[in-house]
């Protein structure tokens, strides 16, 4: 993985990590906080937060563990998370009637564009590609690789 590429993916788990963890742990608080919609339970706010955190983790699986050949999310994955969950909040922002204070709709547009950028970022960064590297090109688990001799095309 480049070095770039790396310092997305890092970005991405750490956001992730952050927010899921906050969601996870707190979530009457975050909402109170931030002027979030309030709701009349927060199991499916808790539940957002740890399948958040979860997609940080996978993000961190994938950019650690590579060399040891444990993948976690793959970076053309996380692009399509980032682009689904941050294009429903906008359409939530644009299109729903909240009746929330202007620090939650800040809040929440600062999430969605923050998401966005980074997914873009990641996109036009070509992330989801892997390169032609031998370090870069994942073997799928009883599949014959291209430098596996025995399975060569010479006769």
């Amino acid at each position: 993985m480049r070095a770039k590429h790396k310092v997305l993916v890092a970005i991405d788990g750490a956001v992730n990590l952050a927010l899921g963890l906050l969601l996870l742990l707190f979530p009457a608080s975050i909402v109170t906080f931030f002027g979030l919609p309030p709701t009349d339970t927060y199991f499916y706010t808790s539940i957002l937060g740890a399948v958040i955190f979860g997609i940080g983790i996978a993000l961190f699986l994938e950019l650690w563990g590579a060399g040891s050949g444990i993948q976690g999310l793959g970076l053309g994955g996380a692009i399509v998370v980032n682009f689904c969950g941050a294009g429903a909040l906008v359409a939530w922002l644009v299109f729903g009637n909240f009746n929330i204070p202007m620090r939650g709709q800040v809040t929440l547009w600062v999430v969605a564009i923050v998401v966005l950028a980074i997914g873009f970022a990641e996109a036009v960064a070509g992330t989801w590609k892997y390169g032609n590297e031998p370090s870069m090109q994942r073997k799928r688990p009883g599949m014959p690789s291209s430098t596996d001799s025995t399975y060569s095309n010479r006769g």
